[in-house]
């Protein structure tokens, strides 16, 4: 703890406000989120497709509008869209808890999640600006806040929810009323490199294009996706394979393992970072921190399904290693976007990087539970973790040859329209 606050210190009050907000919005976004599946069909008794359509379009609407998110932000300015983004969570979370009616309940899941889609590329850019040389130990020391709050909002919701759900929502929203305030009073205005980037007076089409046309940063975008459906296994293949192995104590198992995931992020992001920097470069770092996430699926592949302790030790450590692969992925992820973007557009540059991880998120899990369900009926669940680590390796394997290749140097410019 004193090595993060010394570090947090060290960074300007802007930066230091964006971290303490990303924990603030993680800490009542997990506060809620886990529980809305079980308030939506046991509180309100919605038929499951109901409960499955509030939940899709939460997701859709953040992840499919991220690259507008991204375009405002560039437009107008860093803050408006934080701003915007924290007071549509308000809103959104105090719907949740009050309303019982389908189309209500539809419309506050796309506020949530276009909240998430206005002020996430904003942040991100914002701090890279603000964080100037050191974007890599900004990014790093951000990730332990995000991580955090993730670990901490699952605990808090859950003694909520003894009171009641719409407790839960009550004090959600109430974290992003104050943050809004905090945003109006505390954050400075900040803008992008509007010189460089042609300023907003360029069309959001000629945006748009400016960042298409900008060849190495997408190949960049699509070799790292695999790193993004790898991470979401922790939700999907991790839990299957507990529930599998280990029945009704599934459930708890896939419980710890988030814990752990998170507490590995928390503890060691700041060493790992610090101690890749010292011996790698930014692209060494990256191939080798998704090596290791690729590697994390081995254990399970030779873990026999009938052995139940070994199985819960096979998924610790996959948990682990994905958790230390990704905290030393994270930061010089973040930091090549922003040198790939040339200090140009930089939350567009993010807004459709998230787009693209998102939408490899959804293909990844088709593919991943198409597969599951494959291997289970052949009993050879070696074949889902085979490909998981194949993924991970062919990841590392991209970004090898994009950087032998020179694509991941900062580009002297590119195409614009």
């Amino acid at each position: 703890m004193t090595s993060l606050w010394r570090q947090t210190r060290s960074f300007p009050p802007a930066v230091r406000l964006l971290m303490a907000n990303q924990f603030a919005i993680n800490l009542a976004f997990y506060m809620l989120m886990p529980y809305l599946a079980a308030h939506l069909s046991g509180d309100l008794g919605l038929a499951a497709w109901s409960v499955g359509l509030v939940l899709g379009v939460r997701t859709f609407s953040q992840q499919g509008m991220f690259l507008v998110g991204g375009t405002l932000a560039d437009r107008y300015g860093y803050k408006a869209p934080i701003m915007a983004g924290c007071l549509l969570r308000t809103i959104g979370f105090g719907l949740l808890g009050w309303v019982d009616n389908l189309p209500t309940l539809i419309a506050a899941s796309a506020a949530t999640g276009f909240a998430g889609a206005l002020f996430n590329p904003a942040v991100r850019a914002y701090l890279a600006a603000e964080a100037g040389e050191r974007r890599v130990d900004a990014f790093a020391t951000f990730n332990v806040y995000y991580q955090a709050g993730m670990l901490l909002g699952p605990l808090v919701g859950l003694a909520l929810l003894t009171t009641d759900f719409r407790l839960v929502c009550a004090t959600a929203a109430a974290i992003f009323a104050v943050l809004t305030t905090l945003q109006w009073r505390a954050l400075p205005p900040r803008h992008g490199n509007s010189a460089a980037s042609g300023g907003s007076a360029d069309s959001v089409p000629a945006q748009w294009r400016t960042v298409v046309a900008n060849r190495p940063f997408l190949l960049f975008s699509l070799a790292m996706t695999g790193s993004y459906v790898l991470t979401f296994q922790v939700y999907l293949a991790l839990p299957l394979a507990a529930d599998s192995a280990l029945g009704a104590s599934g459930t708890k198992v896939t419980s710890g393992l988030f814990v752990v995931s998170a507490a590995v992020a928390v503890a060691g992001q700041l060493r790992l970072t610090h101690w890749a920097g010292q011996r790698w470069t930014p692209h060494t770092a990256l191939v080798r921190g998704l090596t290791t996430m690729g590697l994390a699926f081995v254990p399970l592949a030779l873990t026999p399904r009938d052995t139940p302790a070994t199985t819960v030790f096979s998924l610790l450590m996959a948990v682990v290693l994905l958790a230390a692969g990704g905290a030393v992925v994270y930061p010089f992820e973040m930091d090549t976007v922003v040198a790939l973007s040339g200090d140009r557009l930089v939350a567009t540059h993010y807004g459709l990087y998230n787009t693209v991880s998102g939408l490899g998120i959804t293909l990844g899990n088709l593919a991943t539970g198409a597969l599951w369900d494959f291997a289970l009926r052949h009993h050879a669940l070696w074949l889902v973790w085979s490909a998981l680590t194949t993924v991970g390796l062919i990841c590392a394997a991209s970004i090898t040859g994009l950087a032998r290749t020179g694509r991941l140097a900062k580009p002297q410019g590119f195409a614009t329209a």
